[in-house]
């Protein structure tokens, strides 16, 4: 059965049990969304239990495809999270990274090197998987700060804009803003994918400083310095990555 953690109703979709959550608001319609939860639905106060079952049916094929996409998204992002010990992967601009710890390195370096594919951090080998992850972050936000500031210094005058400060953020489902004073705001987790799709992000954002809307205008901006953009925009979609919780 496919269950919402917050279900309060349930109804057989195309053959299959889903139990789902009902909520309750004034508005006209009836209203669906799946999510890493699972299903829930918005109808006005006075829908009948007939008309939000009859509703459903007619979305049945959307909904139960959309379940089982959920479904196998949170497989991957289950499968995606980092075990923070010695040993672990670090998904890296597109690769990876292997987790050392050195504990001299402390007071050689003040700070996580990377050589080759390894990742040191400078940390006793019995160090808490909490000191592992904080260490790791610290360090790959470092690496995002300049690696984001050259690929905005490499846009910006291909689109004609001028950027004015750039800040981290670590939103859980936005990966990037920009307001019309140039400030940009990036994801610094954008740094488990491919350059390309970095790229991408970068672009989308410094294109908002000439068209702050979506429209073909904005697109066709963001398409003369990054051509495969939808391709992209589909793998930044799709792709799972660690969760920093």
């Amino acid at each position: 059965m496919l269950r919402h953690p917050q279900a309060n109703r349930q109804i057989r979709l195309e053959g299959t049990p889903v139990a789902y959550l009902l909520q309750r608001a004034r508005r006209r319609s009836i209203g669906f969304r799946v999510d890493g939860d699972g299903l829930s639905v918005r109808a006005p106060l006075a829908a009948s239990s007939g008309a939000i079952d009859g509703a459903l049916q007619a979305k049945s094929g959307w909904i139960v495809r959309k379940l089982a996409e959920q479904g196998d998204f949170q497989r991957r992002l289950q499968a995606a999270r980092i075990d923070w010990r010695e040993g672990a992967v670090l998904p890296y601009l597109g690769g990876s990274l292997t987790i050392a710890l050195d504990p001299a390195r402390e007071v050689a370096t003040r700070g996580a090197q990377c050589q080759g594919g390894t990742l040191y951090l400078p940390l006793a080998h019995g160090a808490a998987p909490a000191q592992l992850r904080d260490a790791a972050q610290a360090w790959l936000m470092r690496q995002a700060r300049a690696h984001f500031t050259a690929r905005l210094e490499h846009f910006a005058p291909r689109l004609g804009v001028r950027w004015t400060r750039l800040s981290l953020s670590s939103a859980r489902s936005r990966w990037g803003s920009a307001r019309a004073d140039g400030s940009i705001r990036l994801n610094w987790r954008l740094m488990h994918f491919s350059p390309a799709i970095v790229d991408y992000v970068v672009a989308h954002e410094l294109a908002h400083l000439r068209v702050m809307d979506h429209s073909p205008r904005f697109w066709d901006t963001v398409a003369s310095v990054v051509p495969d953009h939808a391709a992209l925009r589909r793998q930044l979609r799709d792709e799972a990555t660690p969760a920093w919780d």
